[in-house]
This record gives C-alpha cells, structure tokens and sequence, in this order.
C-alpha cells in the first residue's frame, strides 16, 4: 500500500493489495498557497478476505441458473431494462466474434404482421448508418422462440445530463459534447431516420481514448414497434402519443404522424440543449404528466417556454445546484446564458418548425459560433450587437484603440486637477519617505545587532527574527501601519521556516492594526485576512481559515475585485480548504478557476501559475483522474526548475509530487531517487524538523515500508512521528496521517497489538478533528477494522464495520459520487469482514458507474468491476473487464502480477 504526503495542495493515497490490486485513494490533509504539506494515508491494505480487498475467497460462486430466453450466438448475461413491448438484456456474442453486446427483445405477443414489417424495414435502415456518436445495430434476428430482437453495442456510459453534472462541467464542455450530438442527429436525417424520442437518458456518455463521447441509442425504435423500451415514454398513458411529453415537439403531440420530419428532433434537441444549461426542464416533467390527457397536448402544442434564464432564477436552491454543477455561480451563470445561448435555444424549440433550425447541423453551426464569439443566427440581427461580437473577436485592436482615446481624455482631465493633486502627492511622498526612513533604521539595527563577528559564530535566520520580533512592538509604537507591514513580513517569514505559533503571533498582530486603521475592507486589511487564513490552513485550523478566507472574497466581491490576484488568492485557499475539508470537487473548480486566470494574466510558468497547477493535479489525483494529473505535475517540476532552481522549496515539493506519483504506479526507482534527492536539498535548505522536510522524510519511509523494508522503514516513520508532534502538535492532520502510516506498518511486520493500539489513538484524534465522515477519518476506520479481523476479533469489528458501509454507501449513492467514492463502496462491500455484511449485488451497481465515469482508463476500477461481476455469478463478464484492467496499466508499471493471476482464475471459470 502506497499512502503518499503530499505537497502544494494536497495529500495522496494508493493501496496494493497482497495480490497486487492497486487502487487511487482519495487525499486528505492540509494545504496553503505557497507552503503546502500534504498528507495522505490509507490504511486499506486489502489482504485477502479483509477490508477493502477485492480478491474473491475460496472457490468461485456458483452460476445462478441461466435465463429462458434463448438466442442464437449469444450468451444472456444480465437484464438490464424492461418497458411495455420489449426487454433488454446484456449479452455476449459468440460467433462470429465474442464481444459484449445489448440485446432487445421484443416481448412475446408483439410479433404480429405489421410489427414485422416494420421491424424488416427498420433494420435495413439502422445498417444504413455508421457514426461515432450512434450505437452502432449489430445484428437482428428471431429467437429460437420466434421473438424479434435488435443485437446493439453495449454502452457502457450514464446519460449526458448526468454525465456532466457528475463532472461538473462548465457550460464551454457542455456545448462541446451538445455539439457531438447534433452531429450524430445530423448523420441519421442525411440516412432518412427520424429519432422521434430523444432526450437525455437515449443519449448515453461513455470514455473513448480518456475523452467523453456521447451515443445516441434507441434509433428508429419508436417507430419500428410504435414504444421505446422503456416504461418512461407516454405510449401506455396517453394512447398513441409517441414518446416522451417533455421532449415531444408540437407536431408529435397532433398524434397524426403523417407530418412529422425531421425537425421534431430539431426541437427535442433544444430541449436537452436547456436541461443542460439551466439543469430544468422548460415545463416541469411531473407537474406536466399530472394534467390531464387534452391538457398535456395543449402545453405542449401552445404555451411558450420560460427563457432559460428566467427557470434559472425561479427557484434559490435549483439555482445554486445549476450553477454547482456547472463550475460556477448564479450571476456567471445567468451572465453566460443570456443572449446568444437564450436564442439558440428557444429558436430551436420554436412552437412553429419553419422557423426552427432547418437542421441539425445549422444548430451545431450556431452553437460553435457563439463558441467562437462570432454572431449566431439565432440572434435579432442588430448593429450593437453585431458591433459587441466583432470587440470580443478582436479585443485586442479595439482595446488599444479605446487605450488611446481614454488616454487622451484622462490627459486632459489630468492636466485639469493637477495642481490639487500635487500638493497631496507631495505630503504623501513625505509620509512615504518618513516610514522609509523609520524601517531602514530598524533593519539596520535589527542586523547589527546580530553581527556573527559579535556573536563568534554564524547567526540564523531564526536569531535575527527572535531579534527583531522583540523589538518590533515598542519600534513603531506611533506608526501603526509601517507596524503592521512588518509584522506581516516577518510573520510570513516564519510561517516558511515552518514556526506557525510565532507567525500567528505576527500576522494576527497585523490584521488588527490595520482593522483599526483601514477599516475591514481596505486592500491591505484583506490580505491580512488572507495571511491568516493560509497560515491556518498550515495549522490544521480549517473552519477559522474559511472564515476568514469567505468574507475576504465577499468583501472583494463587493468592492468590484472579482477577477483580481486578491479575490484570486482567496479563491484559492478556499480550494486549499475545501481539499482538507474532503470536498474534492469543490476544490478542483476553485484551483481550476485560479489557474485559468493566472495563465491568463501572467502566463504559463509564472510561480504563482505553478502553484494553482500543482494543486489542480492534486485535485485530479484525489478524483482517480491520475491520467490528468501525472502530465501537470511533470509541467510544475519542469517550469520550477526552470523559474526558481533545483533548491527551491517549491521545486521541492513539485519532486516530491512527482515521486508520489511514480510511488503509486510502482516505479520504485525513480520514486525513491526523486524522494532521496529532494529530502536531501530540503534539510540542506529547510533543516531537517521543518514540517516540509517530515513529509519528505515521511513518504521515503513509507515507500521503503511498501517494498517490504520494514527494518528501514519502521525507525524512519517513529523518528518522523516523533518530530511532528514536537513540531505541529499531535493533533495535527499530518501527525496524524504518518501515525496511521506506522500502525499500518506495525500490522504488516505482525505486529497486531502495537497496530490496534496506534489506529484506535488515530480514528479517534481524526473523528474529533476531521468529523467522522472524512475520507481520513474512514481509512482510519478501516485500518482498525482489518486490524481487529487479523486479530481474530470479528465481534468487535462487525459495528464498526456496519457504520462505515452506512458512510461509504451515503457518499457513493449521491447524484455526483466521484469514480473514487464509487470504488471504494463497490471494493468494501465485496470483501469486508464479516463477511455476512458483503453485497455484491450492490457492488456490482456501484462498479458499473465508476466505470462509466472512467471508460476503460482506470484499472483499479476495471479491476473491481471484474471482482464484481465474478461474485455475481459472471466470470465471462469478470473475464473481459479483467482483460482490460490489465491493458489499461501504464507500461512502466511493474504491478501486472495480480491482475494476471486474476485474469487466469477469472477465465477458467468461464472454462476457458
């Protein structure tokens, strides 16, 4: 197991399991802009039959009996759906080819003449289309039965609305995949297919080569057999009505079918366009379906749809989850969607279809031009308008002109007031000069007073701070702001050599003067609160430093800072506490907000850029997005090294991130240089009871313990948790984290006493620091649990056990679980002990999101998938996933052992 402290923002975690199932665990720990330390531990080792462990025990399961249903060349795995007319099953082909496939079948009694007919002639028209964005017919036929059935790809995605609320994508991404539709759409009209029922849940988002690609599903369904398969379209409630009230165009609600084109999908299209914007519906779906038969097709067919912005504001709480959802806040959001995208949309939706977009590829068209800020065609064709697009494509040229021309006017208004202006700038400037003066003095004596010629040896850093803060009270005692500028420097001072409870003194100390001087919203006293707040981040102090951090941000809010580096930097320690606090998503929209404006403002390798790119890897880790975060963290090192030195303590915590990494991927070698030779430079620059330095120290020691050398490893990690109590205290998250590190290193040397003793002292510091339902505070939970099984104390285990599946399955059944959270609950309730407290039913349903969310690019979620399926019965399914568990490993990964041996059992199961 691999649990990693990490630096600039965050902490990191991965376990391996004895057979080799590795697994990326979500970070918990501290984080503060400049100076970050970051812990992460797991203590979900997964020896076979403990906690967390994904490997099966004992024989395989028996089979459940087979399904009646029989089809030719195919294998019946799982059904999945059930409407009025048909079934859907997940099957797997056998002949010519075997792979995985969805299976409808249409229902027995469904089989009449007419039916047929149709059905022939929809086939022919399905082969017809070939597009990335269709779910592609495979085949059709009848069962040996004589029941009809389409033999479809298997996508293995959520639909669209849940996709990108789950990723919380920005409106931007959202657009782009909205795009990838039309384009499927606009492949089926050239074939002369009409959908006729689409909405999201027929729109599904699976990962294709680690990037989002929508499938429309279900082509030509409705009209082959009159009903999706699905119990959620209107057929069996409203008579002929074909598909779904919430979607279905005007001309579908006539029911007379003969004048309907293509267009009807033009407005469904709109319609999802709005859900994905707004996150609502234009007409409430169950306030809709509670009308009556004559009054659904009147809505439909006659009352206008709210202005997407208008739905947004009419409800607070809706609102403020759109704006969650899509990385951003109500007023950006309602900003973002009026005009182009207001019109877009309700053009699309028009009641009366000649004025809608004639196709679907008009409607990609406008979308990309509002993209590109370029006018759409949707909108009133107006000069300003027009005028507004043409600035934003070229700022630049319109910037400098209008530069000019307010040059000239502010010249002549200048010129005007200067002689007022002059007399107060030189007061200033005497005023300026007096605290020069003032600080100079105080330097220089602070520095002569520590001469090492005077002392007889060399003098620290520390000395002359002690020195000065002795001083600096009684120095400035009629100069209370040139005070609090000082004791703003020398406690930041501090907090880099890692002395918080001296910085606190400073920096509290200079937030107070200038409160009293300046007032709560002057600059200076913002970046105080900010000061503070970081440093209490570097404390533990996480509900102080939100504090602080929240009202600095709404006072520059108000101010009209919005967009500045000082509501930047506030932002950014949000992120930084959101990150401790386990809100990892939260976290990530704030650093990826930050960074987007830094390389915006002072370019790609600015200190300032790294550091919100260093944190935003951090944040892709904890999310089990390491794809992301490995070429981000390879960017910080290269550009810090570049821009500040291979000494500098950014530098240095950029290495230590970049060999956790390679820690976790089992790149033992260069993660133990990368380790070796960072701890080095951080005692020759930091000294060695720096906390930054411990965290090195830390995670060498554990990566020393994760290859078995548990001589080396067990004195490093005591002296570590030793110096870090001195230093930060015992309560501190990253005493904590390397605690739990040495108990889990205790359990894996058989020492199981010194283990429970040492993990029943950390679960309950963490509860009372973190809460109980913190990511640290649960691997907390486990660690003890397998610990007391080891024991052989299942009794005392089962309580524990039962609170912790309660936890794990609360934060895995929210709409916007993260593949991590997902994982974990699937991994636990596989192979928990006791084992009668296992469900791998459950298991299997949180897998398939998990994968979902990730497609084929995490192994250790393909892994646990693959345990999934083999514990419910499907090796064939356990099979395939496990072949592509072991395909999605890096190649310089060494971990291929236990996926292997997987694999092998996984197969001969199947018999194979």
């Amino acid at each position: 197991m691999i649990g990693i402290e990490s630096k600039d923002s965050v902490y990191f975690r991965a376990t391996t399991d004895n057979s080799g199932h590795r697994r990326a665990l979500p970070p918990g720990g501290r984080a503060a802009e400049d100076r970050k330390g970051n812990d992460v531990e797991d203590e979900d080792t997964r020896p076979t039959g403990s906690i967390g462990s994904t490997g099966v025990t004992g024989p395989p399961p028996p089979r459940p009996a087979g399904p009646r249903l029989q089809v030719p060349g195919y294998r019946i795995l799982q059904k999945i759906g059930e409407g009025g007319m048909g079934e859907v099953y997940v099957a797997e082909q056998l002949r010519p080819v075997h792979r995985t496939v969805a299976l409808k079948v249409i229902k027995p009694g469904m089989d009449s003449r007419q039916v047929v007919a149709r059905f022939e002639s929809e086939r022919q028209a399905l082969a017809m289309m070939d597009h990335p964005c269709i779910a592609t017919v495979l085949d059709a036929g009848t069962t040996d039965g004589g029941r009809l059935y389409f033999a479809m790809e298997h996508v293995a995605g959520v639909s669209i609305t849940e996709y990108c609320d789950t990723q919380r994508l920005a409106v931007r991404d959202r657009l782009e995949l909205f795009i990838k539709v039309c384009e499927g759409i606009q492949h089926a009209h050239q074939k002369a297919i009409i959908h006729r029922d689409l909405k999201p849940s027929n729109v599904l988002v699976t990962i294709q080569n680690g990037r989002p690609v929508p499938k429309i599903i279900d082509f030509g369904v409705a009209k082959a057999v009159s009903h999706r398969l699905t119990d959620t379209t209107m057929y069996t409630e409203l008579g002929q009505l074909i598909g779904t009230p919430e979607y279905m165009s005007p001309e579908q609600a006539e029911m007379t079918g003969q004048d309907v084109d293509t267009r009807t999908d033009i407005y469904a299209l709109g319609v999802m366009l709005y859900e994905l914007l707004t996150g609502t519906l234009p007409f409430d779906g169950p306030t809709l379906r509670s009308q009556g038969f004559v009054e659904v097709r009147r809505i439909i067919r006659e009352e206008e749809p709210p202005r997407p912005v208008t739905r947004l504001r009419g409800d607070a709480d809706r609102a403020a989850a759109a704006a969650h959802h899509r990385r951003t806040t109500v007023p950006a959001l309602a900003r973002q969607l009026h005009g182009d995208l207001e019109w877009i949309t309700l053009k699309a939706m028009e009641k009366d279809r000649t004025r809608r977009y004639g196709s679907a590829a008009e409607l990609a068209a406008d979308v990309r031009r509002h993209l590109e800020s370029r006018p759409v065609v949707a909108s009133p064709p107006g000069a300003a308008y027009r005028l507004g697009k043409l600035v934003r494509r070229h700022k630049a040229v319109f910037v400098s002109a209008g530069a000019v021309t307010l040059a000239l006017l502010m010249g002549l208004a200048a010129a005007t007031a200067g002689f007022v202006r002059a007399s107060r700038e030189r007061d200033r400037k005497e005023i300026a000069l007096t605290q020069a003066t003032s600080v100079t003095s105080f330097l220089a004596d602070m520095l002569a007073a520590v001469r090492p010629g005077r002392e007889g040896r060399e003098v620290t850093v520390r000395e002359v701070l002690d020195r000065a803060s002795s001083k600096l009270g009684s120095a400035f005692a009629g100069q209370p702001l040139v005070a609090a500028r000082l004791h703003a420097t020398v406690g930041e001072t501090y907090q880099a050599l890692g002395l918080f409870d001296q910085a606190g003194t400073h920096l509290e100390e200079a937030l107070r003067l200038r409160r009293r001087q300046l007032g709560d919203d002057a600059p200076d006293t913002l970046d105080s609160m900010d000061d503070l707040a970081d440093l209490d981040v570097d404390r533990g102090r996480f509900d102080e430093a939100e504090a602080l951090a929240s009202r600095s941000l709404a006072i520059r809010r108000s101010n009209g800072d919005a967009d500045g580096p000082g509501a930047q930097r506030s932002i950014f320690i949000l992120g930084n506490i959101d990150f401790h606090q386990g809100r990892y998503a939260e976290a990530a929209a704030h650093h990826r907000e930050v960074l987007e404006a830094r390389r915006r403002t002072l370019g790609p390798e600015d200190p300032a850029t790294l550091r919100a790119m260093a944190n935003l890897a951090s944040d892709d880790w904890a999310e089990g997005r390491l794809s992301e975060a490995e070429p981000l963290y390879e960017a910080v090192v290269a550009g810090r090294r570049r821009r500040l030195g291979p000494d500098h303590p950014d530098t240095l915590d950029a290495m230590n991130n970049l060999a956790a990494l390679y820690h976790l991927e089992h790149r033992w070698a260069p993660a133990e240089k990368l380790y070796r030779q960072a701890l080095d430079a951080s005692i020759r620059v930091r000294g060695r009871d720096h906390p930054d330095t411990l965290v090195l120290a830390g995670n060498l020691a554990e990566l020393l313990a994760d290859r078995g050398r548990y001589g080396a490893a067990e004195p490093l990690l005591e002296d570590v948790v030793a110096r870090k109590e001195r230093v930060l205290g015992s309560d501190h998250p990253s005493t904590l984290y390397s605690e739990a590190v040495l108990a889990r290193t205790y359990r894996a040397r058989g020492e199981l006493a010194r283990a429970r003793r040492t993990y029943t002292d950390v679960l309950a510091r963490r509860r009372r620091v973190l809460g109980t339902a913190h990511p640290d505070t649960l691997a907390a939970m486990e660690g003890l649990i397998d610990t007391e099984v080891a024991q052989g104390d299942e009794a005392t285990a089962r309580p524990l056990l039962a609170e912790l599946i309660h936890l794990r399955r609360h934060a895995a059944d929210a709409t916007d679980a993260s593949p991590k959270e997902l994982d974990d609950c699937a991994t636990l309730l596989l192979a928990c002990r006791p084992a009668d407290l296992r469900d791998p039913r459950a298991a299997l349903a949180y897998a398939e999101r998990a994968r979902a969310i990730t497609g084929d690019a995490d192994p250790g979620v393909l892994d646990t998938l693959a345990a999934a399926r083999f514990a419910t019965g499907d090796a064939v399914g356990a099979a395939t996933a496990e072949q592509q568990a072991l395909a999605s490993l890096p190649p310089s990964d060494t971990d291929t052992a236990g996926y292997r041996k997987r694999l092998h059992d996984y197969r001969a199961a199947a018999g194979r």
